[in-house]
């Protein structure tokens, strides 16, 4: 699942803004570059234009993919290029035509930062981060006078920034992905006890089962083809269960949902946050009530719910109305189709501030473990803005019905 960040308008209003910026700073740049070459074409004659190269490369490395092979031989490229240049006009510049690039410079710089940050491997990031500083505090050196030492020692201190900006960048993204991995794993290790405990609770329905077409088998042995039947249908939901079971489980207690009390527990978690937290109400449809959702299915409606609730409380405090939903989705007349819809919205708070969080944190993690627990029963996770400035969480569950004859 995505994280819900990339669809707050704000983000995106402060990309496009920042893109934008970059765009003007580097075509203001590009003509400066250009006013200087053409300053020299006019005495030298027009076979300077190719000092323009490098400028041109590393702008066009800059705007590639970033991801693989572009993320590394487009800053591969920019160098060669660099550096072919320095070392061509190192000894043939005369003083009064500057030829060194201020385009080429802020692309080098960018895209050390995009190096050092997004390149995998740290022994490749590390000699290419290397090769692309060099290039950069190198570049003065072509005006081959006296202030080309002063412009590279100069250029060191924004080198220096771009590497240590993109250590950062790079460190911030492996913890998050660490978190996330962290969080998922806590996820699959709760939902893995869960399952396991419904199971059990198949296999018992099996084996009532069993015993009763074995002690049917002579008085009435027409009914045993039904039994055979519902073995046979409770066992398939069994391998579906056990197909999603991880093989290490918790160490600590959690307590299992109790089959066939979906709702009543939802009506304790929404009672218990609108005791200490804020009004809230809980409104289930009728047609929801008498569906029989599996077993696993409904762990997972309770702990959205609750997810949902401790989300409100923590990122909205002061809402003036939370009211969760469940209902059905889907198409009327396609049984098949037909899904439980989950919905937590809360109003915004009466002191909200523009930069409030959205549900879940502004790192998104807190969706993470909803979404992991979601899908893995076969379902999906919407988290966004509601239309009165609050926020909504949206999930929707297959029902695919309880085993017949058990206690579901």
């Amino acid at each position: 699942m995505r994280d819900r960040n990339d669809q707050n308008p704000l983000s995106q209003l402060s990309r496009r803004t920042a893109l934008t910026t970059l765009a003007v700073v580097m075509a203001l740049l590009w003509v400066f570059d250009t006013a200087s070459i053409q300053a020299t074409a006019g005495i030298e004659g027009n076979g300077v234009w190719w000092r323009a190269a490098p400028g041109l490369v590393a702008a066009c490395a800059l705007l590639l993919p970033r991801r693989p092979p572009a993320l590394t031989w487009g800053p591969c490229a920019a160098v060669v290029a660099s550096w072919a240049i320095t070392a061509a006009l190192l000894r043939s510049v005369a003083p009064e035509y500057p030829d060194w690039g201020l385009l080429e410079t802020l692309c080098l710089l960018l895209l050390l930062i995009r190096t050092t940050k997004d390149i995998p491997q740290p022994w490749t990031a590390a000699a290419l981060g290397t090769a692309l500083g060099v290039a950069v505090i190198a570049a003065p050196m072509r005006l081959d006078w006296d202030g080309s030492v002063v412009f590279s020692l100069l250029l060191t201190f924004p080198t220096g920034g771009a590497v240590g900006l993109g250590c950062y960048l790079r460190s911030r993204d492996h913890r998050r992905k660490r978190a996330v991995a962290d969080i998922r794993q806590s996820e699959r290790l709760e939902l893995a006890r869960e399952l396991h405990d419904f199971v059990a609770h198949h296999v018992t329905g099996i084996i009532v089962q069993a015993q009763a077409a074995r002690a049917i088998r002579e008085s009435a042995p027409e009914q045993v083809d039904s039994l055979l039947s519902h073995i046979e249908q409770a066992g398939s939901e069994t391998l579906q269960s056990m197909r999603k079971l991880v093989l290490v489980l918790r160490e600590d207690e959690v307590r299992a949902v109790r089959p066939g009390d979906l709702f009543a527990e939802l009506g304790e978690l929404v009672a218990a946050f609108a005791e200490r937290d804020a009004p809230a109400t809980l409104q289930v449809a009728a047609e929801a009530r008498q569906t029989r959702p599996d077993p696993e299915v409904e762990t997972s409606v309770r702990n959205v719910v609750r997810e949902g609730l401790t989300n409100v409380r923590r990122h909205a405090p002061g809402s003036p109305s939370v009211s969760v939903r469940v209902g059905m989705a889907g198409d009327d007349g396609d049984a098949a189709a037909r899904r439980l819809r989950v919905e937590v919205h809360n109003s915004p708070p009466r002191q909200a501030t523009p930069n409030a969080e959205p549900l879940g944190g502004r790192g998104g993690l807190g969706l993470v473990g909803l979404t992991e627990r979601t899908e893995a029963v076969g379902g999906t996770l919407h988290a966004s803005r509601a239309e009165d400035g609050g926020w909504r969480l949206t999930a929707e569950f297959p029902l695919r019905g309880a085993v017949t004859g058990s206690p579901a």
